[in-house]
């Protein structure tokens, strides 16, 4: 049987309540006895790394989650997270880049409802995850309502019903129907194993900032950003369109060194400058395209990219590169 590690963050799954609301504070050894099945699977370790509701999460705490991963590497062949949902997709992005060369599993999961609690998702979700640890994949994941998907395209876009995740612009890599993994034919190629050395990379830049654009904003919030920011990120409108006097605004982040990345408002089909003016505009002002990346996945991406990358050209590169 494969030596599986879980990691235990916080979140929902491991709350109770406190009489002053849900807090987290379940042990990850309670965690694993409402899951005795599991055992007959694989050899389980846990360790209680954190305990922290997930708005708290922060990239000091991501980078522990990878520090941990990194300690523990050879003695385990795959790794379970439990996280709150609230930002789990954010970690999941984040441990796509700082985890280099990963060979082996590492999947997030979390679950809209404590484990201690009367129709629960969570055991189905945590038992699911282990499921796949198992697997003779590589990558990081995320383990919900049966389905596994990319770290990178990861999305929450429910509050409350159970299948609170769906992968956006990319397949779901997989699907367990009676405790069996059924692949997506069309997604397996990019999960195979693989072992090029693997090790970390955790600095995180965390100088940036996400606008959304609305009709009638003020675009005088750029100027702030010149003196502020090292990257900011515009959701534009449709596929990345831009109002014509945002276009100067622009002009200045980038004439004054700062990666400007434009993404759209909408949850699928990604960006287009192609089709309008306004966007034709933006090629010329050494824009990053932001493509059909997840606003989670370009923000935890910029991050790391600016850690990592000096030159702008090589940051638009990789930005800009759908890993």
């Amino acid at each position: 049987m494969k030596n599986i590690l879980l990691i235990a963050t916080g979140g929902t799954i491991a709350s109770k309540d406190n009489g002053n609301g849900l807090t987290p504070s379940i042990d990850v050894n309670v965690l694993l006895d409402y899951i005795p099945v599991i055992r007959q699977k694989c050899h389980v370790t846990g360790i209680s790394l954190m305990n922290i509701d997930s708005s708290n999460m922060d990239t000091s705490h991501i980078s522990s989650i990878s520090e941990c991963i990194m300690n523990n590497y050879n003695d385990y062949d795959g790794f379970v997270i439990t996280h709150g949902t609230d930002t789990c997709a954010y970690t999941a992005a984040a441990l796509s880049y700082q985890l280099i060369n990963l060979s082996k599993p590492v999947i997030l999961t979390g679950s809209q409802l404590p484990i201690d609690v009367e129709k629960t998702d969570a055991v189905m979700n945590l038992t699911n995850a282990f499921i796949y640890s198992c697997e003779d994949i590589s990558g990081v994941f995320l383990a919900f309502s049966e389905k596994l998907i990319k770290g990178t395209c990861a999305k929450k876009i429910k509050t409350k019903s159970f299948d609170a995740f769906e992968s956006i612009n990319f397949p779901y890599i997989a699907a367990i129907r009676n405790n069996i993994v059924k692949y997506n034919i069309n997604t397996i190629q990019n999960i195979m194993t693989s072992d090029n050395g693997f090790h970390i990379k955790t600095d995180m830049c965390t100088d940036i900032a996400v606008i959304r654009l609305f009709p009638g904003m003020n675009y005088n919030i750029f100027d702030y950003l010149n003196s502020s920011c090292r990257g900011v990120i515009i959701e534009g409108f449709g596929i990345g369109g831009m109002p014509d006097n945002i276009t100067e605004h622009i002009h200045r982040l980038t004439v004054n060194g700062i990666c400007v990345v434009v993404t759209t408002q909408c949850l699928y089909e990604g960006v287009n400058w192609e089709i309008y003016e306004v966007g034709r505009n933006l090629t010329k002002e050494n824009v990053i395209n932001g493509k059909s990346m997840t606003i989670e996945n370009l923000t935890m991406k910029l991050m790391w990219s600016l850690a990592h990358y000096k030159n702008i050209t090589d940051i638009k590169d990789f930005m800009e590169k759908e890993l």
